[in-house]
């Protein structure tokens, strides 16, 4: 194989890592090449850190070495790509849509997302902006910003968008102090009455707040109420995960 052939092979395979974390076998059919040529790529991208893998004989996900790459090509990607495989499993474990966000300004923007297999889907909000106080993302991140933010942002009118939005200060007030308490947050209806979600803060080396990871969708089906306390866990888990990961 010429090292051009193997560069070109190479990123064959992590565009496929790309869609989602996978084995030998799974990798070898999506990048249509032999599995002993998959497993020589592997290896080799391994000891690069440009893949990782779960354990001895598990899947290969995309390495963190990919997303020091990424943000130095583009501001902000590296925290794209580095959040991909981890929206990934919310979306596996949960069969609904997860998502990733920052803060901007008074906004919520949402930066990415993993949409679900299901039928019914609540559309993509991939480049859009909400008001922080409405949804989960917003009030994670709005939960570690300096009091002179909060207070300026409290102080302006706010938007009420469903019958269940919540605008009181003191009532989002108590609502931040519970999610610092709890590491994540959910909103029932508050900025579409058709959606509900949870999101999680991701933090960075120093602690502080930087996005969020969230799972929504229709409200009709999500969440089973016996799952709530299972979801948002498996939320902040996944947001701690890709947290140490960028610490790293």
């Amino acid at each position: 194989m010429s090292g051009v052939q193997s560069i070109e092979r190479a990123f064959v395979v992590m565009r496929a890592l790309a869609v989602g974390p996978a084995g030998v076998t799974e990798l070898a059919e999506r990048c249509d090449l032999p599995k002993s040529t998959v497993a020589r790529i592997l290896n080799a991208l391994e000891d690069q850190d440009a893949v990782e893998q779960d354990e001895t004989g598990g899947d290969y996900r995309l390495g963190p070495s990919l997303a020091d790459l990424a943000g130095a090509a583009a501001p902000g990607r590296n925290l794209i790509t580095a959040a991909r495989p981890h929206l990934w499993d919310l979306t596996e474990a949960t069969s609904e849509t997860s998502g990733l966000s920052v803060i901007d300004r008074d906004s919520v923007l949402y930066l990415d997302h993993y949409e679900s297999s299901e039928e019914v889907l609540v559309r993509s909000w991939t480049g859009e902006r909400v008001p922080l106080h409405l949804v989960p993302s917003g009030l994670v991140m709005l939960a570690d910003q300096p009091e002179e933010f909060l207070a300026s942002y409290l102080a302006k009118p706010l938007a009420s968008t469903t019958a269940k939005s919540v605008t009181d200060p003191a009532a989002i007030r108590l609502r931040l102090r519970e999610i610092q308490a709890t590491g994540f947050a959910w909103g029932f209806a508050e900025f579409d009455e058709s959606i509900n979600s949870v999101a999680a803060p991701i933090t960075d080396h120093t602690g502080a707040t930087i996005a969020a990871l969230h799972i929504h969708g229709p409200a009709y089906r999500f969440p089973e109420r016996s799952q709530v306390a299972e979801i948002a866990e498996i939320v902040r888990l996944s947001a701690d995960r890709l947290s140490q990961q960028l610490t790293y």
